[in-house]
């Protein structure tokens, strides 16, 4: 990647935000226990969500001041009709970022080629469990099939490396760990265990409850030889190799080993308010500027003030901590 702009989104703590997480939707097709009740949430109104032309444009700031991965979330972004138009027209920016998604991979099986052609770099699959039973019970839907046919998909439309993100509930799924490595490990995917984090809707997380890393890793290291990766750099995930390599597992341990010391990420919701920390108290709205006439210049001064507020840390372990009152669907992971 060349002409890249100096950064602008730097904090306090001397980190720069190079990767910007974008919610396309707050709906979700899925009802994941650690996520959402099982009637689902009140959805945005059309109306307070950013149309393409807006959420485009505010991606251009972002790019403008240094941004060079983003990542497409929710919800479930495959539920926005025009994706495969906002990909394309990312990927049309000058510099061009690295484009990514999140997804459940429902529908992928549909869409991945096209949004292939788009422009769209890689995919991050969740996938808890290869028990359908399991499956079933966490999402409370009945689409462990869908996600499979998404996977390959992906996987044929060169989406690579093809990620699945995976989260360990103590009692549902934590037995199904070394099952659901061995599943990716022969397929070429690239498994990431994601310690539950206090994110839901009904603000019911229990640390007691949640698959630390420590556990995950003495799960799979009953069927597989793990050795560290060195070097992390800014990714969250903590890298060994298995069986001496080349493929690896990650580990994501947001609340009993947190990275915030080396966090380079920025999120934009679907409503268009900016928040520099998935924890974040507060946001900053950019499409109320935006739809009352601000010029690219103040919207870029307000996201370059609010990276400046960035906190050392979420904060999970002090006392003091809140859990934010928006929920990872409606914040974008």
């Amino acid at each position: 990647m060349t002409d890249l702009p100096a950064p602008r989104l730097l904090d306090q703590f001397g980190r720069v935000g190079r990767d910007l997480r974008v919610s396309v939707t707050d709906r979700c097709n899925l009802r994941c226990t650690y996520c959402m009740p099982a009637e689902g949430l009140d959805w945005l109104p059309k109306p307070e969500m950013l149309t393409d032309d807006e959420l485009v444009r505010l991606v251009a700031v972002m790019v403008g001041l240094g941004v060079t991965q983003v990542r497409l979330t929710g919800g479930e972004p495959l539920l926005r009709r025009s994706l495969v138009d906002v990909v394309r027209r990312v990927a049309s920016l000058h510099p061009r970022p690295r484009i990514a998604m999140t997804t459940n991979g429902i529908g992928l099986d549909r869409l991945a080629a096209p949004l292939a052609a788009a422009g769209l770099d890689r995919v991050n699959v969740s996938l808890d469990t290869i028990d359908p039973e399991h499956f079933s019970r966490l999402t409370r839907r009945d689409r462990f099939n869908d996600v499979v046919a998404g996977l390959k998909a992906a996987a044929d439309a060169g989406l690579s490396p093809v990620k699945v993100n995976a989260v360990a509930m103590r009692g549902v799924n934590d037995t199904d760990v070394p099952d659901l490595l061995r599943w990716c490990l022969d397929r070429g995917y690239d498994l990431r265990f994601i310690e539950q984090m206090p994110l839901d809707a009904q603000h019911a997380w229990d640390r007691s409850r949640m698959v630390s890393q420590a556990e995950v890793l003495e799960r799979l290291g009953t069927r597989f030889r793990l050795t560290p990766v060195p070097e992390r750099g800014s990714a969250p995930a903590e890298l060994f190799l298995v069986d001496g390599g080349p493929a690896t597992v990650g580990v994501i341990a947001s609340v009993s080993a947190p990275f915030c010391g080396s966090c380079d990420r920025v999120r934009l919701t679907a409503d268009g308010q900016l928040r520099n920390c998935l924890f974040a108290r507060r946001e900053v709205d950019l499409r109320g500027p935006l739809r009352a006439g601000a010029s690219d210049d103040d919207l870029a001064e307000l996201v370059v003030a609010e990276m400046w507020a960035k906190k050392p840390g979420h904060g999970i372990d002090r006392p003091d901590f809140e859990q934010p009152q928006r929920p990872m669907s409606a914040i974008g992971g």
